[in-house]
């Protein structure tokens, strides 16, 4: 599949080359954390990549003055011990309160700038940047400073609504406008959604992250998820367990929990049955492991 519009398709090239390759794509949520790694930070990226994963998420937020974090806003209580939201903080601030690790003691290290992570991110393996998109401009402008980003690096945001008191819209448009058009995957709740995404021709759209609560959700169809494959983009459902008492999983039943609590057959399994070309998983080695023994892809 070569995804996206025919003149983004050198833009895209590796990503397509690499769906051509496995078929079916590992993602992890914030990375591979526990004991003293910490979630969105280099180092639970790399535990990720060595157990397996081709693309890995991070939360991207701003501080006060203006330096990008990775860092999912709303932990500061648990994993900085401060109340107090990330994108009120100054970088001082940031810096001088270490995360606290699964044993309640302070990493030696704070957490980890955007910056650093894109210099860092390897060859060959890619970086979905979730929750940035009030902050589209600035988060652009930082990609812009380093060139594999292009190739590398897929945005996300919704189509509707807003956040943080700013309108979808207005994050879409700074992406339209932006000279350098980094891949794009919009967060889709139906085809109205996956339309309105691809009516911005100026984007450079490259797959649908899906959302189906239930089994009877228009996009837990087969023939919707083949309809997006066909407009040339990728599918992306995230099998992770959210834990919300009162929320359904994300795409219906076929989650993490029932992969590796029952059979991985009945969750990861159907995704693939159900051509998902891009699964985002918290356990990645699980579902390495069973990529190879279903399908023979390393």
């Amino acid at each position: 599949m070569t995804l996206g519009q025919q003149r983004f398709a050198a833009i895209n090239a590796p990503l397509s080359k690499k769906l051509e390759e496995k078929k079916h794509l590992i993602a992890v949520h914030r990375g591979s954390w526990g004991g003293n790694i910490i979630q969105n930070t280099i180092a639970a990226y790399t535990c990720a990549f060595k157990m397996g994963a081709d693309m890995v998420e991070s939360d991207v937020n701003s501080t006060t003055d203006g330096v990008l974090y990775s860092f999912h806003d709303g932990h500061e209580p648990t994993l900085l011990g401060v109340d107090k939201c990330i994108k009120q903080m100054s970088s001082a601030e940031v810096e001088a309160n270490h995360p606290f690790n699964t044993t309640c003691q302070r990493n030696r290290k704070p957490i980890d700038r955007l910056s650093d992570i894109l210099e860092w991110l390897p060859e060959g393996k890619f970086l979905n940047i979730d929750r940035s998109w009030d902050i589209f401009p600035q988060v652009l402008a930082e990609l812009d400073r380093h060139p594999k980003a292009l190739q590398q690096v897929v945005l996300k945001a919704p189509v509707r609504g807003d956040f943080h008191g700013v309108p979808v819209e207005e994050a879409l448009k700074a992406l339209a406008a932006h000279p350098v058009k980094y891949m794009f995957m919009p967060i889709c709740y139906s085809l109205q959604d996956v339309e309105a995404a691809l009516a911005i021709t100026d984007i450079n759209t490259v797959g649908c992250e899906i959302i189906a609560f239930k089994e009877t959700d228009e996009l837990y169809s087969d023939d919707a998820i083949n309809s997006i494959r066909a407009r040339n983009l990728y599918t992306w459902v995230n099998a992770i367990e959210l834990g919300n008492w009162n929320r359904d999983s994300l795409f219906g039943p076929l989650d993490d929990d029932i992969s590796i609590l029952e059979d991985p057959a009945l969750g990861w399994g159907k995704l693939f049955e159900k051509h998902i070309d891009i699964l985002q998983t918290d356990w990645p080695a699980i579902l390495y492991a069973y990529r190879r023994e279903a399908l023979g892809i390393e």
